[in-house]
């Protein structure tokens, strides 16, 4: 039985708000599909990229769609040093107590007082997923990835929802750091 999965890499990238959509890309204006990704229903956004401001420097960044209750920067370390700023390893929406930036886009700018993330690596996958690979929701384990430099990420949390597809994501650093380029493989070493 195939235990391996896709593991995808998520560059930086921006969840907002409608009420940041209006501000950011004018009253009235919506987040519209560029190009979907692996999640069901989440997209990549064909609005203009925005920029991140921080204290030392700024980034561009795409938005993901759909709108969020909530509005969140997830980046890599490499990038919130550019960026001047600290955010701690947190899953998608822990955005309390986070640092917070300066968000500009072609119709306004907002500042958000919090919302920045590393994001914790992860595996999406559904409950037929977790049973066949012998997980659960939440739990921690280990994910070895198959690459030019092979590496054994631990600390890799499992997010079950029937809502999900079966992939592993990490950030740019950790592509990087495990030449995890093009398609690339990943099974759970616990």
């Amino acid at each position: 039985m195939d235990k391996t999965f896709i593991v995808e890499t998520s560059a930086r990238h921006i969840h907002l708000t409608h009420e940041a959509v209006s501000v950011l890309y004018g009253e009235g204006a919506v987040l519209t599909p560029k190009k979907m990704l692996s999640q069901p229903g989440q997209f990549a956004s064909a609005n203009e990229k925005l920029t991140i401001v921080g204290p030392k420097g700024s980034l561009s960044a795409s938005v993901l769609g759909p709108e969020r209750p909530q509005n969140q920067v997830e980046l890599s370390f490499t990038d919130a040093r550019a960026l001047g700023i600290t955010p701690p390893v947190r899953e998608s929406g822990d955005i309390a107590g986070t640092p917070g930036v300066k968000l500009v886009g072609p119709a306004g700018e907002i500042e958000i007082s919090e919302g920045c993330i590393v994001a914790k690596r992860h595996i999406h996958m559904t409950p037929e997923d977790a049973e066949r690979l012998g997980v659960s929701d939440k739990e921690i384990v280990k994910v070895k990835l198959d690459t030019a430099r092979p590496l054994i990420f631990d600390d890799v949390v499992v997010r079950v929802s029937p809502k999900f597809a079966l992939a592993m994501h990490i950030d740019t650093d950790e592509c990087n750091a495990a030449a995890a380029f093009g398609a690339v493989l990943g099974e759970i070493v616990k």
